[in-house]
Parts: C-alpha cells; sequence; structure tokens
C-alpha cells in the first residue's frame, strides 16, 4: 500500500503540464511567427525597391543622377523621401517634359503600384516624409474654421484666401488647389514642392495640416454658397477693383460721351 501511495501522482500535475504545454507553445508562436511575417515584410520592401530602381533608372537618371546625387539638370533626391515622389510623380509634375521657370502639372504615366515602388527606392536613399495615410488628410474630425485661420496665415499670399492661385515672379505662380487630391495638398506641405516653402511638424502639425486640406475642400466645394454674390473666381480684392474701376471708368467715360454729344446738338439748335 506504501508503494502505490508513493507512486500516485499529485492533483495538480496534470494542469502543470497544461499550463507548461501552452507556455511552450506561446514561446514557439511568439518566436517564429513575427520573425516570418518581418521576413516577409522586409522582402516585399527589398522587391518594391528593386523594382523601384529599375524605374529610376528608365525615367529619372537622366536628370537627377544614377544615384539620385542630383545633376545640373535637377537636384539632389537623397531624403526627400517617398512622400515627395506621390507628389511630384502622381500629379504628372514628374518625369519633367522640358525644362522651364516651373514644371506643370500635367497627365500622369505611372500607375499607383509603381509610384509606391519609385517611392520606395527614393526613401531607401536617405530618410524623409513618408505618404501620409488617408487618416491623417481626411476631412473626419478636422478643425475647418482653424484649417481658414492657418490657411489665410501661411498659405493665402501666394495662392490667395481660397486657394484659387496667383502669380509670383520670375514667370513663377502659385497653383490652384481646387480639385487637387487632398492627399497631394497634404505631401504638398510636407515636402515644399518647387517655390513653396516646406512645413514640418515643427510649425504645422498632422493635425494643422489636416485642418488646411479639411478647409480648402470646403471652400471649394460646389454646395458653398458665395454670400458677396459672384465671386470672380474668388481671386480676392485685386481682381473685384479692377473689375469694378474698369467698368466704373467705362460708364464715367460713356456718360462723358453722352453728355458731350447732347450739348454739342443743343449749341447747333
Amino acid at each position: 500500500m506504501k508503494k502505490l501511495s508513493a507512486r500516485r501522482r499529485h492533483p495538480l500535475a496534470a494542469l502543470v503540464v497544461l499550463l507548461f504545454a501552452l507556455a511552450v507553445t506561446g514561446g514557439l508562436y511568439a518566436a517564429f511567427a513575427p520573425a516570418d511575417k518581418a521576413q516577409a515584410d522586409d522582402a516585399a520592401q527589398s522587391l518594391a525597391i528593386k523594382e523601384g530602381k529599375k524605374l529610376y533608372a528608365v525615367g529619372c537618371a537622366s536628370c537627377h543622377g544614377t544615384g539620385g546625387q542630383g545633376s545640373s539638370d535637377g537636384p539632389s533626391l537623397v531624403g526627400v523621401g517617398a512622400a515627395a515622389v506621390d507628389f511630384q510623380v502622381g500629379t504628372g509634375r514628374m518625369p519633367a517634359q522640358q525644362p522651364g521657370a516651373q514644371v506643370p502639372k500635367k497627365k500622369n504615366i505611372y500607375s499607383q503600384a509603381e509610384i509606391d515602388q519609385l517611392g520606395a527606392y527614393i526613401a531607401s536613399l536617405g530618410a524623409g516624409p513618408s505618404v501620409p495615410t488617408k487618416d491623417q488628410y481626411s476631412p473626419d474630425g478636422a478643425d475647418i474654421g482653424k484649417g481658414g485661420e492657418l490657411f489665410r496665415t501661411n498659405c493665402a499670399q501666394c495662392h490667395n484666401f481660397t486657394g484659387q492661385g496667383g502669380a509670383l515672379t520670375n514667370g513663377k505662380y502659385a497653383p490652384s488647389l481646387e480639385g487637387v487630391d487632398p492627399k497631394h495638398i497634404y505631401e504638398a506641405m510636407q515636402t515644399g514642392p518647387q517655390n513653396m516653402p516646406s512645413f514640418g511638424d515643427g510649425s504645422l502639425s498632422s493635425e494643422n495640416k489636416k485642418d488646411i486640406v479639411a478647409y480648402l475642400g470646403a471652400v471649394n466645394s460646389d454646395d458653398t454658397p458665395s454670400p458677396g454674390g459672384l465671386s470672380l473666381g474668388g481671386l480676392g480684392p485685386v481682381s473685384e477693383g479692377l473689375f469694378g474701376w474698369i467698368a466704373g471708368m467705362g460708364g464715367l467715360v460713356a456718360v462723358a460721351i453722352w453728355v458731350a454729344a447732347r450739348t454739342t446738338k443743343a449749341k447747333k439748335s
């Protein structure tokens, strides 16, 4: 009887074995599953960089150099980030058709997948702004009033207060922002394309940029009324003053001619 008692298992032995098995299973999963996912992500990123390098060699290297270091025909792309590629190529500004004071927007010749591959390659050359997520430029939860205040303070000097654009010096101009993809507006603030300064998170936070994007979407919406009547393209007091000057002066000239004609006719009679 004593030998049988000695061989009897402890009541908690089965529970200990079960817990040990669960711990081993969890440890193995934690050790191998994330690694597999990370390896898959690394492989996909490496493939994107490889394909992007091929696209770069064909469409970009002639101006920006074989390694993105820049040349007399194009600036260095080291450190500009994937956001700059997504903006410039996504709006058709790059590749440029010809040199000039400013590269205009045109029809895009790359698919979004190809743009992503180009962006991955350029991002591998040096750290820079990444492509924003939809949550960053979506109007949901944005403060439109705050966006209008920020836009008038930082952007209206060139783009005017509703983003209709305006002329700059030496043949340059601030393009209209009406109908521009919200993602591209956000990226322009991140990267500062061409004549535009860049607004990093130190000067305009991601929330501030989101508010500005929402403001532009609101003022350029077809559902937004013009309380002053004819908006004249939203170009502001300069165009309105010019219209008033031309119409007013034209009216005065017409009245003067009419009065002179009447006076001459009266003298003859």
